[in-house]
Order: structure tokens, then C-alpha cells, then sequence
């Protein structure tokens, strides 16, 4: 275990300076893909992708993403595994070591994500947990470096559900010197650890991390508005109270009226259409959520570089 390479669980194990490096990173490889450069370094590598939750655009990028850098994905439904009858995750962990080069986890709780890469001698990935999405947050920053051409100064702020999502947004924001703020009702606020951790990081970074409760003071002058569901998944149950709590929270024409004029609007996909945004906006002209999607190919193919090459 002594020499095994960093784990990607939340950019809190990274450097500033690497984090940058990972969206630099994806950037290039994206040049690659637009100008048909074939680019395959990682022949002969397997990566092992075990998904507890619904998928789209994570599943499908980590795929293709390993594919197009000559290695092979393996996707692991839990329901086909013996973690469904009761094996451990550390057994777990420990067999599929022998078999593949990297593990993703796409789980419900951080805590199993930390046991398997506890008992893994390969990197283990967190493609979602309840607590943070690193691998989305790496495909917004690259997001937003294309459309502000910096990230220094940029105001971002995150209207809504302060989730998983939102979390990883602020560190990575805070890394790159951004100004982030999460504007939330109360009760849904960001977790206050993660906070006092985010603040720490934009301290350290110059950039600046704001929690409120305030959405239009929050998102005046905003260079960038950034949305998720309300309810995500895990939290079905809570769906009715939830409408009823974000009603104040909707990104609609009138709320972004009061960001700069070439505000961009991003959202991590899926999204629920007349709830958390609505079509005018999500639809718009200043909308980049399909490309803020297509980066995510480009942001895991930089990871699982990082990670295996």
C-alpha cells in the first residue's frame, strides 16, 4: 500500500497548483479529439467502474474516455456483483485489485468510497458520493476557463441545493482563485466542514467563498450561474417538502437579469425543466450545459492519465 498512486475521492488530497494541471490537462486533450489527434498512451490498462446509481454522462465518458486512450472499461452493475449478497467492500476491494488497474465507485456514501480505497493497491476514483463530485467539478472548470478565459475574479455562483455538487464547485473554485458563492435556504446550506475547508483553500488561493441565503444578492453581477436538481438522488422521499423549500430558488429570466449581460448559465445535467431552471434560461443563449456535459470526457481522460500513466 506504501506505494500506491493518490486515490481521486475530493480534490481536498490535491494541490492547487495540480488541480490546475488536470483541467490544463483536459484542454489539450480535448485540442486532440477537434484535430483527430489519436492519442492512446494507456494500452494494456483496465479500469473497473462500479455503479450503485444511475448513470449517464459519467458512465459513458469514464467508458469512452478509457477506450479512446487505448485502455478498457468494465462496467460493474452492484446488482451483478457478490457486494449485492453481502460480500465486504473490503473483500471487494482487495479481489478487484488483482484484476484491474483503477476502481470507480459511484456510491450513496463517501464512507464506503474511503473503505475501498483503503483496501485497494490501485486508485480508486469517486465518480459521486453524497459528499462531493470531483470528477464534475473538474469538467466545469474547464468549462468556465473557456468561456471566461480565466479563472481568477470570476464570480460563480450556485443557486440552489447545497449538495455534493456545490461542494466540490467551491474547492475547485476556491483552488483557482474564483469567487463562489452558494446561495441555498438554510437547511440545505453547503456542509459546514466542507466550508470551513473550502474557505481555507480560497485563503490560501485568493479567490473568496460566500454562503447565503440571499439568491438575488447572491447572483447580481454573477459571470456565472450554476444550477442542480433539488432533489438528487438518494433523497426521493424528501421530493414534495423540497419543491416547496427551493420555490424562492428558481433560475428563471427574471433572477439572471441581474448577472452581468454575458452571464453563462451551467448545470450539471440531468435537469428537471420548470423546477430548478426553466426552459428560457436552460435553453438560452447563454446556456452551456451541453458543452459543460462534453467536457466531462475530456476532464476523466485527464484524470485517469493522472492516475494510471
Amino acid at each position: 500500500m506504501a506505494n500506491k498512486v493518490k486515490d481521486f475521492l475530493t480534490l481536498l488530497d490535491y494541490s492547487a497548483t495540480e488541480v490546475e494541471e488536470l483541467v490544463i490537462m483536459a484542454h489539450k486533450l480535448k485540442s486532440y479529439q477537434q484535430n483527430q489527434i489519436i492519442y492512446a498512451p494507456l494500452g494494456g490498462k483496465t479500469l473497473g467502474m462500479i455503479f450503485e446509481k444511475a448513470s449517464t454522462r459519467t458512465r459513458v465518458s469514464f467508458e469512452v474516455g478509457m477506450y479512446q486512450l487505448g485502455g478498457h472499461a468494465l462496467f460493474l452493475n452492484k446488482d451483478d456483483l457478490q457486494l449485492n449478497r453481502g460480500e465486504s467492500i473490503s473483500d471487494t476491494a482487495k479481489t478487484l485489485s488483482r484484476y484491474v488497474d483503477a476502481i470507480l465507485l459511484r456510491t450513496c456514501s463517501h464512507d464506503s468510497l474511503q473503505e475501498l480505497a483503503d483496501n485497494a493497491t490501485v486508485p480508486v476514483i469517486n465518480a459521486l458520493s453524497n459528499l462531493y463530485h470531483p470528477t464534475q467539478a473538474i469538467a466545469d472548470m474547464l468549462t468556465v476557463y473557456e468561456q471566461k478565459g480565466k479563472w481568477r475574479g470570476v464570480k460563480l455562483t450556485y443557486v440552489g441545493d447545497g449538495n455534493n455538487v456545490a461542494h466540490s464547485l467551491m474547492i475547485a473554485g476556491a483552488m483557482l482563485g474564483m469567487n463562489v458563492t452558494v446561495a441555498s435556504p438554510a437547511k440545505y446550506a453547503p456542509d459546514r466542514m466542507i466550508t470551513v475547508k473550502a474557505l481555507a483553500a480560497a485563503q490560501e488561493n485568493n479567490g473568496k467563498i460566500i454562503i447565503t441565503e440571499d439568491v438575488e444578492q447572491a447572483v447580481t453581477g454573477a459571470d456565472i450561474i450554476y444550477t442542480d436538481v433539488w432533489c438528487s438522488m438518494g433523497y426521493e422521499a424528501e421530493n414534495e417538502q423540497r419543491l416547496k423549500d427551493f420555490a424562492n430558488y428558481q433560475v428563471n429570466d427574471k433572477l439572471v437579469s441581474l448577472a452581468k449581460k454575458d452571464y453563462t448559465f451551467m448545470h450539471c445535467l440531468p435537469a428537471n425543466r420548470g423546477q430548478e431552471v426553466t426552459p428560457e434560461v436552460i435553453d438560452g443563449p447563454n446556456s452551456v450545459v451541453f458543452d459543460e456535459a462534453e467536457n466531462r470526457l475530456h476532464a476523466h481522460k485527464a484524470i485517469l492519465l493522472k492516475l494510471l500513466s
